[in-house]
């Protein structure tokens, strides 16, 4: 009974619950956006001519409804705010050890900051490729009459007793190759754009912790855009693996067969444009999304530390 007071009283326990906090505020804030942009990066019916993100919206709309735009959100809702808490628990943690300055009030250096976030994102990768996975399944799910057994699973449990029944533990792991190498680097370039922007903006705030609302938001927010550019066409093929239902051992195998399978074939039927569609959308949820996750997770940890100024103004450097 004593362990959560003391936890919270640390600095580690604010950090991880702040970053839970941070978490949900990303998840609502940018959800359906979320799903525009998954219904965007999956192959053209007939390899028609690309889809704009105004008339997929649209298509969604008036077809399923608006409660599609949030289908499948109760599952990376459910495990965000663990998954977030552990992200940025470790970048703290990461982002100190790799940092060489002598003095511990100093906040870490942008090398520092990188090493800890591509860190960072190699290990919550392994949280994540199972969420993103019944997500991605849910949110392609449409409301027309099923033809199958497969198409009638409308829930997480559905989806993930499915998996495990047919392709093991294994199956939930399905794209965590590709989940690393986008979030790794992403992280890297996430968490670097996150500093040096609000440093740019507010001089002297990695110190003191004193920047303003409108800082966190914008820092935030273009910290969010900057990784999304830099990891996208990764993304793209990631979500088309994740889409896949059928197995190697299947009658009918699936239609790529990896990384490298998946993007040589997306490019050959559908272009180079096809690495970057979407992107609109995701720029607009990293925006959206990533600003609230900052300004979230900073303000929360000016609440929680709130009795004590010194460690208020640190906040997490």
């Amino acid at each position: 009974m004593e362990f959560w007071p003391e936890f919270l009283a640390s600095s580690w326990g604010k950090e991880f619950v702040a970053g839970g906090f941070g978490g949900m505020a990303g998840v609502v804030s940018g959800y359906p956006l979320d799903t525009l942009k998954i219904r965007l990066q999956q192959p053209s019916v007939n390899n028609t001519a690309t889809r704009s993100a105004f008339g997929v919206l649209r298509n969604i709309v008036s077809s399923e409804g608006p409660c599609a735009l949030y289908k499948g959100m109760a599952a990376p809702l459910a495990s965000v705010s663990f998954q977030n808490a552990v992200v940025f628990q470790a970048y703290a943690i990461l982002s100190q050890a790799f940092n060489k300055s002598p003095n511990n009030n100093d906040p870490p250096s942008y090398r520092s900051v990188a090493i800890g976030g591509f860190g960072t994102g190699a290990l919550q990768s392994f949280l994540l490729s199972p969420v993103e996975l019944v997500k991605i399944r849910l949110q392609l799910q449409s409301n027309k009459p099923k033809t199958n057994v497969r198409e009638n699973q409308e829930g997480p449990r559905s989806i993930i007793k499915s998996i495990l029944k047919k392709e093991g533990l294994k199956g939930l792991y399905r794209g965590l190759t590709v989940t690393v190498l986008r979030d790794a680097p992403g992280h890297g370039v996430y968490f670097w754009s996150y500093e040096y922007t609000r440093e740019k903006l507010h001089p002297g705030c990695r110190k003191t912790g004193q920047e303003t609302l409108k800082t966190m938001l914008v820092a935030g927010g273009l910290a969010g855009v900057v990784s999304w550019i830099a990891c996208y066409p990764l993304d793209v093929v990631k979500s088309r693996l994740q889409a896949q239902t059928q197995t190697r051992l299947d009658q009918s195998p699936p239609k790529y067969l990896g990384i490298v399978d998946c993007f040589h074939k997306s490019v050959q039927e559908e272009g180079y444009s096809v690495l970057w569609r979407g992107l609109g959308a995701a720029i607009a949820r990293a925006f959206l999304v990533n600003g609230a996750i900052f300004t979230a997770y900073e303000v929360s940890l000016r609440v929680f530390f709130s009795n004590n100024q010194t460690e208020g103004e640190r906040i997490v450097e």
